[in-house]
């Protein structure tokens, strides 16, 4: 992954917030090199992680796919009808009942600064070394890949070699590096 931003998709009420959230579905918003991985790659993952056909009691919390263009819309249909036809491992759908995703163009606005970077957000004092090197921007500080690899490591993603071969191009000191191994060691999935 490039970037990661969570917020809001597919609503069209005005003034999207956590407190006023109206129509739209919390969601996140991948930024990914298509050299590295496919569109396909991630539906896969998106199906494995969540159950498609898990009933919506409330829309924030909908599942949807919202494509960039006519490509991803027909992967993404393709998915879903795999999904639909009992190809994907969920037990619902193993059980016949039909997908509740929802396919749809991308409508995204980012979420306040606070929802931003969850797992990097409770570690104050990586924060109080990352946010300093963006002048204490908070969206260049979102949109920043070396961010979003320190916020997926704190959260047990990716292997120890890969770590080791980023992290000294994450901008941390030698102690928040050290902090940053135990942690990913910590929660390493």
């Amino acid at each position: 992954m490039v970037r990661t931003r969570v917020g809001y998709a597919g609503g069209t009420s005005a003034d999207v917030n956590y407190r006023n959230i109206g129509d739209w579905m919390e969601a996140i918003q991948i930024d990914y090199d298509p050299a590295r991985v496919r569109y396909e790659d991630l539906l896969a993952i998106f199906f494995a992680e969540h159950d498609a056909c898990e009933a919506v009691w409330k829309r924030q919390y909908a599942s949807g796919i919202f494509f960039h263009d006519a490509a991803q819309k027909q992967a993404a249909a393709s998915a879903l009808a795999a999904c639909a036809t009992g190809a994907a491992l969920r037990s619902n759908t193993e059980s016949g009942a039909k997908p509740s995703t929802e396919l749809a163009p991308v409508v995204f606005v980012a979420a306040e600064d606070y929802h931003q970077k969850y797992y990097l957000r409770q570690t104050r004092a990586l924060v109080g070394e990352l946010l300093p090197l963006f002048n204490g921007n908070e969206s260049a500080f979102r949109e920043s890949t070396a961010v979003a690899r320190v916020n997926g490591y704190l959260a047990g993603n990716g292997t120890p070699a890969d770590l080791e071969r980023e992290l000294s191009d994450l901008g941390l000191s030698a102690d928040a590096r050290d902090f940053l191994r135990r942690s990913h060691a910590a929660n390493s999935k």
